[in-house]
């Protein structure tokens, strides 16, 4: 590739940055900042810091245009609520008493008023608060948020790139507020919204903007022609103001198919584009349509998703081919790279050269900056990176990691046979409960109890060889023996042992299955202050020994009641790592399930006669249009079945999904042919018990009734109104009584309470209904 003039060097930019700080600073200051340790001033001046650290990396590694706006203090969809006056009414007059404690009662709620919603962000792990709109919504614009983010970005000599959800996108992640049709379409608020963003756009001229990013990932969803008419409409709107910066509209996750030509025709300066994975169906498309002719275009040809190197030599060829298509091409991401590590040079307990093969936010960054010297001045100005990349690639392909033959010979050899169970659920159903005995609408958990402050400090201990084995043991009987005791006492039917042993219910298994690498410090906001360490899934899976079965035998020897044996499955395992990408999804599923499948068989043999396999992710990772997901739904559910399904028939197989939505994959919740589902949907006001009845689901189901991601304890009515509504979608002798979600997270105080509550509830209810 020969060098290009100057005046068209290609520009290095991204999206968005990680947040937390490379130690999860933000994460201690806020929730410091909840417990009353950390002053109001002292937090704002931590996340000043975070953001001029960031943009001090940025600039340094290369990057000519640094992102603002992408900070939060928890979450970016509930800033842009902010930003266009959206406050929920119950959460109007804690907002006007203190702007901050009223911001984080939408996202957590109080004891007397309940948080918004939390669902997936598209198809990622990350959960965004979902608006609450509705035909009496007034938007109002306040952009001080937005304009101090530049404002602090421009002193420090940043040129700098405002990043906004875009209007589209906002309205179509919005539902209906509480007391609102549920048939409410809230894209109709577009002609109030506009006005507010346009209002926005001229604050950030004033204040020393060039360029702002209107981020619509929305539009890589399928669409109907009336909303991609919206679309067009609105971006015409913004296009023909007067008083605005340029405008970067920008799309990622998937192609964006026939919302291409609307906003390649849109009166706007550039888009940004997604070039990998499914989405590099962009460039064909991109063409096809003409290019972008007098625009700019950021081209995202590094995976922003995940923490494999990029092939910068066929980046380049990309990059090479756009060239023609637009009339300056930048370089980026393919997304915010909110959804990776900070950085892996940090990770010290990875062998070196497989470290190599890894690209964390700081590495991608480089990679961006790099791709964008080569397109700029040819690739003889980036020869010995192009060596190293080659030689990297190369190790990785050849590793003995990757590839390991009885794996793949045992993968190789599944019959349809092995993924169902020996009898249907009307004959197992029966057998169940006679084995269990259980009452009408059982209650049990989710499976984490909470997380304290010592059994943190004693896995840091064993690690650090403070402690030995034997005392560390000790100490997780100890923790068993008290969540055991508490369970008995409080009444619950259905036990679990409370998980104090696992550090997160992905990477605990991960940490004991060949083929997959743990860090130390890959921390990824999931929500707010709640980050996990997603492990990188390198080769080939098999499971060496037991991975659960000591704990949940000893759990098991301590009491009468059943006590559930608790996995995650084989789904959530892939979409909770940093999954492969050198084979199909599906094959890397099935190794995953063969692995779960010795340890669902184990548990049985040790006499768990309740074993519940997890699959959270199962909605989260649809793909995001209609055409991709049947051959995807094909190979999640069987992955699932082939988990489950070598037990006896009077074995109780439960799953748990959470934080999404669960109508359009209705039909694959049944074909996991699990006896008993728990789902969210305190938040969601038993939706979801609704979209079952729907769908006529046959099997037994636990909705919901307490939301354990908010501080809020449940009264016992409340929870009792929950069930109450559940009645009316699932049979009473169909219908469990659980949390939303695991208790991990929850302090024991709350978690007493709210469970006493649950129990005291269904109590209630079961009276109810024994009454003639």
């Amino acid at each position: 590739m020969t060098a290009r003039p100057a005046a068209a060097a290609a520009h290095a930019t991204v999206h968005g940055f990680p947040r937390q700080g490379p130690d999860r600073e933000l994460k201690k200051a806020v929730e410091g900042y909840w417990k009353g340790r950390v002053t109001a001033d002292a937090l704002r001046e931590t996340a000043a810091h975070l953001r001029r650290s960031t943009w001090r990396r940025l600039a340094d590694a290369g990057v000519h245009e640094v992102p603002t706006g992408d900070f939060s203090y928890y979450d970016h969809v509930l800033d842009t609520s902010v930003m266009v006056g959206a406050v929920p009414r119950r959460h109007r007059e804690a907002v006007a008493a203190d702007a901050l404690d009223g911001y984080f009662a939408m996202a957590r709620g109080t004891q007397d008023v309940a948080p918004l919603e939390m669902t997936k962000w598209f198809d990622t792990n990350y959960h965004y608060l979902v608006p609450e709109l509705g035909p009496d919504t007034v938007f109002t614009a306040d952009s001080s948020q937005q304009v101090g983010e530049l404002k602090e970005a421009v002193a420090l000599g940043h040129t700098a790139r405002p990043v906004l959800v875009g209007p589209v996108t906002y309205l179509l992640l919005a539902k209906p507020a509480p007391g609102v049709a549920a048939d409410f379409e809230p894209l109709t608020l577009l002609d109030r919204l506009l006005p507010v963003y346009a209002e926005v756009l001229a604050d950030l001229r004033a204040a020393g903007a060039e360029w702002v990013q209107l981020d619509e990932p929305a539009l890589v969803q399928d669409r109907t022609p009336a909303e991609l008419n919206t679309a067009a409409r609105a971006y015409r709107d913004l296009g023909a103001l007067t008083d605005r910066p340029q405008l970067l509209v920008a799309s990622y996750f998937d192609r964006l198919g026939d919302a291409l030509p609307v906003l390649a025709k849109a009166p706007v300066e550039g888009l940004a584009l997604d070039f990998t994975g499914a989405a590099a169906a962009n460039l064909d498309a991109l063409a096809a349509v003409g290019g972008l002719p007098g625009k700019r275009l950021v081209a995202g040809v590094v995976d922003g998703r995940n923490v494999w190197i990029n092939d910068l030599e066929k980046s380049l060829s990309t990059l090479g081919t756009l060239l023609g298509l637009a009339e300056r091409v930048d370089v980026g991401a393919s997304c915010s790279l909110l959804h990776v590590p900070v950085d892996a040079a940090a990770e010290r307990d990875i062998d070196p050269q497989i470290l190599r093969w890894l690209a964390f936010a700081q590495q991608k960054t480089e990679e961006i900056v790099t791709l964008a010297k080569g397109l700029a001045q040819g690739t003889g100005a980036i020869t010995a990176e192009l060596a190293a990349n080659r030689a990297d690639l190369a190790s990785r392909a050849h590793s003995p990691i990757t590839r390991d033959p009885a794996v793949r010979a045992r993968a190789a050899a599944v019959t349809d046979a092995d993924g169902r169970r020996s009898q249907p659920y009307a004959e197992r159903t029966a057998a169940q409960r006679a084995h269990l005995g259980l009452p009408l609408l059982p209650t049990t958990t989710i499976g984490s109890f909470p997380q304290t402050t010592e059994l943190r400090t004693a896995r840091a201990d064993l690690r650090a060889g403070r402690i030995g084995t034997a005392a560390y043991e000790q100490r997780i009987e100890s923790e068993i023996r008290d969540v055991l005791a508490f369970q008995e006492k409080a009444g619950i039917d259905v036990l679990v042992h409370g998980e104090p042993e696992r550090n997160d219910m992905v990477q605990y298994f991960a940490e004991q299955l060949t083929g997959y690498l743990a860090t130390q410090h890959g921390w990824v906001q999931s929500y707010g202050t709640r980050y996990v360490r997603p492990p990188v899934l390198a080769g080939d899976i098999s499971r060496p020994h037991p991975m659960t079965v000591r704990w949940t035998a000893y759990a098991g020897s301590l009491t009468d009641r059943p006590v559930k044996g608790m996995l995650t499955g084989p789904v959530t395992m892939l979409a909770w790592s940093f999954v492969r990408d050198d084979q199909p999804l599906g094959d890397t599923a099935r190794q995953v399930a063969l692995a779960l499948r010795d340890e669902v068989n184990d548990l049985e043999a040790e006499g768990t006669s309740v074993i519940q396999v997890d699959e959270p992710a199962l909605r989260e990772t649809l793909p995001l249009r209609a055409a991709d997901r049947p051959a995807y739904l094909d190979w999640a559910t069987e992955a699932f079945r082939l988990t489950t399904g070598g037990v006896r028939p009077d074995t109780q197989i439960h799953t748990h999904m959470c934080y999404a939505e669960f109508g359009d994959i209705v039909q694959a919740i049944d074909d996991l042919d699990a006896d008993v589902i728990s789902l969210e949907a305190a938040r969601s006001h038993m939706q979801v018990a609704r979209e079952l009845a729907a769908h006529g689901y046959p099997r037994e189901a636990g909705p919901g009734v307490y939301d354990i991601h908010s501080p809020r304890i449940p009264s016992v009515e409340e929870a009792a109104a929950l069930l109450r509504e559940g009645l009316e979608a699932i049979p009473a002798e169909r219908l469990w009584v659980n949390p939303d979600c695991g208790l991990k997270t929850r302090g024991w105080p709350e978690t007493r309470a709210s469970l006493e509550n649950l129990v005291a509830a269904a109590r209630v209810v079961r009276a109810e209904l024994a009454r003639p």
